[in-house]
């Protein structure tokens, strides 16, 4: 019979409220592969045209995968104490792991294929493998076991991609990483007695801790946005057609930080179960989107800076009015469903408002593209204040 000292462990221990020092210099590594993930943006927008879908398929790929292992990170402090030697010993082997992704993300699909496919496969195994370990005797070790099972499967093909090459390599990586989005869509379900569903006490998440690394990814992704459109002025110096470009990159990180921290109010502080880790799923869905709209936002101003001349390409339009529509649809997700309260529609109108006006956009010169996109944010972020009406900063909802 278990007594109470056999579940004294990492499985006892509870996440703090707020993030530690550590998981902020996790977040570093992020900076750079951010950054990178931009680089190669701008990189797909300036090829030949007939190989752009097959680079931007590329980009998305590495872009989830990377997130991947960022959100289940985020998820493994937000259940148990960060502070914990062991967990930080995983967290910082995680992060150096994540730093050569990073570094051989231009060349993962060519000469570095192994690196990033075995790396890859060594975090999200060895992730669920020490918390098998360390949950030992302890209800949550099972949720743990069905994670590795999900990533032991795909791992075959993350590795096939990485020796096989060319297009096979694209194939294999494309349905390695389809199953993990579906692993954890489902909850990382197992066909063995008991392995569709949660032990009521084996998860419990912490829905502020949760929030808050959301919150501070989210300020990461901001600083983007800036970075790309800062360096582009910097280098010329500044011109007119780079000043209105940096007006409304300015006004665009504005209205995404309005529209993210002032849109709706906060959640709960924990839940336990399934119901845990359903709610930091669809916010990690939200936030994947809300991130990958602001990586275009970026990557659409820091071009317009280096080319002011027109005409316009379309693909810069897609780029730089799409990457608010993944925010706002991405934002949206975030919100906790209140049957009670009819649903807020300012983002959906403003996403629908941005895709309207885009096609014209060809038609007008590259500044008036990025100072129309600026506007609209802004526009968009004002008839949200008006909605909501509230004075305060508020945390996104999880």
């Amino acid at each position: 019979m278990l007594t109470r000292t056999g579940f004294r462990g990492l499985g006892d221990s509870r996440s703090t409220p707020s993030a530690t020092v550590l998981e902020l210099l996790f977040d570093i590594v992020y900076v750079f592969a951010l950054a990178r993930l931009a680089g190669r943006v701008a990189d797909d927008l300036t090829i030949v045209r007939h190989t752009l879908l097959s680079e931007a398929g590329q980009t998305v790929l590495f872009f989830t995968a990377m997130w991947m292992i960022w959100s289940l990170n985020a998820l493994l402090a937000s259940t148990y104490d960060p502070r914990r030697p062991d967990l930080q010993v995983a967290l910082l082997v995680t992060m150096f792991g994540t730093l050569v992704l990073a570094v051989s993300l231009p060349e993962a699909f060519g000469e570095r294929g192994v690196v990033f496919a075995c790396t890859y496969v060594l975090i999200q195994i060895g992730r669920p493998l020490f918390l098998t370990f360390a949950l030992r005797g302890h209800p949550g070790r099972m949720f743990a076991i069905r994670v590795l099972a999900w990533h032991t499967a795909s791992s075959v093909l993350w590795i096939g991609g990485g020796i096989s090459g060319g297009l096979g390599r694209g194939i294999f990586w494309s349905l390695a990483l389809a199953v993990e989005l579906l692993g954890a869509a489902t909850g990382w379900p197992a066909p063995w007695p008991g392995g569709k569903r949660f032990s009521r006490t084996a998860v419990v998440v912490s829905q502020v801790h949760l929030a808050e690394r959301y919150n501070q990814f989210f300020m990461i992704a901001l600083a983007e946005v800036v970075l790309e459109a800062g360096a582009a002025v910097s280098t010329p110096g500044f011109t007119a057609e780079g000043s209105i470009t940096l007006v409304a990159a300015f006004a665009a990180v504005v209205s995404f930080w309005r529209i993210y921290f002032y849109h709706a109010r906060s959640g709960q502080a924990s839940t336990s179960g399934g119901e845990g880790t359903r709610l930091s799923r669809w916010a990690s869905y939200g936030l994947l989107l809300i991130v990958g709209g602001i990586i275009c936002t970026a990557v659409g101003f820091g071009q317009i800076v280096e080319d002011p001349n027109p005409p316009i390409d379309w693909a810069l339009v897609a780029i730089l009015f799409g990457g608010p529509v993944l925010f706002l649809l991405g934002r949206s997700f975030l919100e906790m469903e209140d049957r009670t309260k009819p649903r807020c529609r300012t983002l959906y109108l403003g996403a629908l408002a941005l895709i309207v006006a885009a096609p014209p956009m060809v038609l007008l010169p590259p500044v008036a593209v990025a100072a129309a996109t600026g506007l609209i944010l802004a526009g968009i972020a004002v008839l949200d204040q008006r909605g909501h009406r509230r004075g305060s900063e508020t945390n996104p909802t999880l």
